[in-house]
């Protein structure tokens, strides 16, 4: 199927308070267009290279681990299952924005139906929202098997991780529904151009000719209610970590407990930084020109789901062990 001709009129363009013509019912609004990164669409081959890349290592980097973690019966355990949680959070980020971006990038194939924009957004803001859960899920584990370790078998066995896992997946999808229901409820103008390379919550919600402070608010509740309380529960977490590795007797035993953690914080610091960043600029950052606003938020979409399985695999011996092991195994 050819896409239609990227053209609007000048009336396009006016402001919705002109004329009540702009206005469309939400039924009637069956597509919108995606412009990618506006002011660099000239460029577009050659950024999608990079993004083409990261997603590549995305890919393959997270479906290592789940495959090392199924592979070997001593890896089923808390801090494993959390991870593979991880792993299938961050596939399903990545994937819910990068064909379409790349559908962009080289086919100039911008329109997506309302129906699958709405779609695209609930699973970009509620996987996002796991993700800090799981993030919490992690820190908890980790202060449980530093903090108490004898207990750590008995606090975390696998029905209460099961309970965890389904506790960070309802509280996604609850906390962002309102998202989806509130976009579908706002009128929208005929200008239907996202000048996006997904459709962003902040980024749909401007093309409503309403008044969405409604939208912004709660977008904003999420963000620090939400988003804030699990960076709150993790600060905590570690704090307590970090008194009882520094309270170890021997210099030894610091570092090597301390580098259990390493990667953990890592991870946290590459997901909390990029999303609130990404976040904020876009709500208060009206001076910031609008291809930095997407290469920030594509950023935040696709560095830490490439960088998760890069750093747990480096950074945790056991599986790094069982992926050299793998690999020996089959060489020869």
């Amino acid at each position: 199927m050819h896409e239609k001709p990227f053209c609007f009129s000048i009336g396009h363009l006016l402001p919705y308070s002109m004329s009540d013509s702009n206005t469309t019912d939400i039924t009637n609004s069956s597509t919108f267009i995606l412009l990618g990164i506006p002011g660099l669409e000239m460029a577009h081959v050659w950024i999608s290279i990079p993004f083409c890349t990261m997603y590549a290592i995305a890919i393959l980097g997270n479906f290592t681990i789940l495959f090392i973690v199924k592979r070997e019966p001593s890896l089923h355990g808390p801090m494993y299952y959390f991870l593979c949680m991880l792993a299938v959070t961050d596939l399903v980020l990545c994937t819910s924005i990068m064909p379409k971006t790349l559908s962009i990038f080289w086919f100039s194939y911008r329109e997506i139906s309302f129906s699958a924009c709405l779609t695209q957004m609930y699973f970009l803001h509620c996987f996002s929202v796991m993700e800090s859960g799981i993030f919490v899920a992690m820190a908890l584990d980790r202060y449980v098997a530093i903090c108490d370790p004898l207990r750590h078998s008995t606090i975390l066995t696998n029905p209460v991780v099961a309970k965890i896992g389904l506790a960070v997946m309802l509280r996604g999808g609850i906390f962002v529904l309102p998202y989806l229901l509130l976009a579908r409820w706002w009128p929208y103008c005929s200008n239907k151009i996202i000048p996006h390379t997904h459709c962003e919550h902040m980024a749909v919600v401007k093309l409503a000719c309403a008044d969405t402070r409604l939208s912004n608010y709660y977008g904003l509740f999420v963000l620090f209610s939400v988003i804030g309380l699990d960076v709150f529960f993790i600060t905590v977490s570690y704090t307590q970590i970090l008194r009882a590795i520094f309270s170890l007797p021997t210099k030894d035993a610091r570092l090597k407990t301390l580098g259990t953690c390493s990667s953990h914080l890592c991870a946290i610091l590459a997901f909390y930084i990029s999303a609130l960043f990404s976040s904020l600029t876009y709500r208060f950052g009206h001076n910031v020109d609008q291809h930095f606003h997407v290469l920030i938020a594509n950023v935040y979409l696709l560095v830490p789901p490439m960088l998760n399985p890069i750093i747990y695999g480096v950074r945790t011996k056991q599986i790094w062990d069982r992926l050299l092991r793998l690999f020996t195994h089959r060489g020869t």
